[in-house]
């Protein structure tokens, strides 16, 4: 589902609730999860922890690193 599909759907849910507390609710849960990504693990991480994270997501492109995953993953399965 899209992301438009998504917010139209959720427009929809919210616009037939007619109960407030569960809007208020609603409201809590969603103004916290927006805040919450401020605090992700990403924005834990130290500089050279990042970099190494990129680093390995590179790594983890390179073709040759691949096939030598498969080839150890076939040799204990």
């Amino acid at each position: 589902m899209s992301t438009v599909e998504l917010k139209s759907n959720l427009h929809q849910l919210i616009d037939g609730i007619q109960n407030t507390k569960l809007l208020e609710s609603l409201h809590d849960l969603l103004s916290e999860r927006k805040n919450a990504k401020a605090r992700t693990l990403w924005s834990s991480l130290s500089e050279s922890q990042r970099k190494e994270v990129m680093d390995a997501y590179e790594e983890s492109n390179n073709p040759e690193n691949l096939t030598a995953h498969s080839e150890i993953l076939r040799k204990y399965k």
